[in-house]
Order: structure tokens, then C-alpha cells, then sequence
């Protein structure tokens, strides 16, 4: 939880305790970038990070780039106060696993942030279609994945399940959840068969990634 104001995170952290009903939801606590950098780095089984688009030391987009860069599995919520759609689409851009603004009730929250822990990109459904309408004309890059993300996308296509591709590639079911969100975040979707369409519209398929 990254947050420049004290009484924010603590609030945030007893919130936080109700994701799991099993067992202890652990909250780590930052101030600002620098030391949510070091705790990245420190504790590399992060679940989630929950980043605050306004700090002191860096804007939230900011931050989110290089955690993105540091740490590519690692799913990064925006929290603001207000729900600009540029800022929005900038930060889906950037890779955020979602963007939730301060002004709604903690089990909406917590709702959305368990969505995001089962792989999907959330953003308010109120502004999404303004977020739409305010990326009318833009020109958009096709997504680019690592060999090994193509290997996941191209069975996540066929209707595998996480434990089937972690079978067929003989690797974690716990990394292939981590590839899956990342494929989700990339390509800018909340499902699997959302990505599964919006792969194949970018010419992913049996044979990898065709210029369209």
C-alpha cells in the first residue's frame, strides 16, 4: 500500500484484512516511491501493489513504469481521488492491473481487488465509456509478448486452464496465473476470452503473432 498520508494506509490496511476470510491478509506500507521500490525489491512473493496516483516523490504513472519494469508479473492498482479518463487509459497503457478511485465503499474495493488477484484488468464500468470515447483516433501499438508468453497465450486460446498450460509447459501453475494476468493487462482485457479475441484481432494464433 502505497500512500503518502498515514491515517490513508492505516484505514486501507484494516480494509485489506477482508480480502481473505482463510487466513491473514499481510499489508506492507509506503510513504512514497522510494520506499515502495525498496519493498518490491525486498519481497519479491508480492502479491499486489495498491499505489496512490498522487505522492510526493513521483506521480503515480511514474511509478508504475518502473515497477513495471523492475517487477513485470506484479499486478499494480491505481487509487485516486477522481476518475480522469486520460489518466485512466494512460495508466492501462503503462500496464496497471487497475485503476479504482477513492470515493467508493470498501467492498467494492476489496470486490475489485480480488479480480484483479484471479488475473482481470478493473477500471470503474461508470467511466468506461468515457475512457473509450477519450481514445477515439488514437493509434495503438500491437502488443508485444516474450517467447514464453506466446507459448501461454497460444494455449490460453485453445481453452487450457492454468493448471493445463502449467502441465503442457511443465511450469507452476502459480507463474502461469502470473503470465495470464500479465497477457490480460498487456492486451488491455478483464477475461480470458476477451484476450483469447483480442490476440487473435492482433493476429496471434496457432502460429504466433501476425502483422495485421
Amino acid at each position: 500500500m502505497v500512500d503518502d498520508h498515514a491515517l490513508v494506509r492505516e484505514g486501507l490496511s484494516q480494509v485489506l484484512q477482508g480480502l481473505s476470510t482463510t487466513e491473514i491478509t499481510e499489508v506492507l506500507q509506503a510513504p512514497h516511491c522510494a520506499r515502495a521500490f525498496e519493498l518490491a525489491q525486498a519481497h519479491p512473493d508480492l502479491d499486489l501493489v495498491l499505489l496512490d496516483y498522487h505522492l510526493p516523490d513521483m506521480d503515480g504513472l511514474a511509478a508504475l513504469a518502473i515497477l513495471g519494469q523492475r517487477h513485470p508479473e506484479l499486478p499494480v492498482v491505481i487509487l485516486s481521488g477522481s476518475a480522469n479518463p486520460g489518466i485512466m487509459q494512460r495508466a492501462l497503457e503503462r500496464g496497471a492491473a487497475g485503476f479504482i478511485t477513492k470515493s467508493g465503499l470498501s467492498d467494492d474495493l476489496l470486490g475489485a481487488l480480488r479480480r484483479v488477484l484471479e488475473g482481470e484488468v478493473v477500471v470503474p464500468e461508470d467511466f468506461t465509456a468515457s475512457l473509450g470515447q477519450s481514445t477515439q483516433g488514437t493509434a495503438f501499438q500491437a502488443p508485444v509478448f516474450t517467447a514464453r508468453q506466446e507459448e501461454v497465450l497460444k494455449l490460453l486460446q485453445q481453452g487450457r486452464s492454468n493448471r493445463e498450460i502449467g502441465e503442457a509447459l511443465n511450469l507452476a501453475e502459480e507463474t502461469i496465473k502470473s503470465h495470464v494476468a500479465l497477457i490480460l493487462r498487456t492486451l488491455g482485457v478483464k477475461t480470458r476470452l476477451q484476450a483469447a479475441m483480442e490476440a487473435s484481432r492482433w493476429g496471434y494464433g496457432k502460429s504466433g503473432f501476425q502483422q495485421p
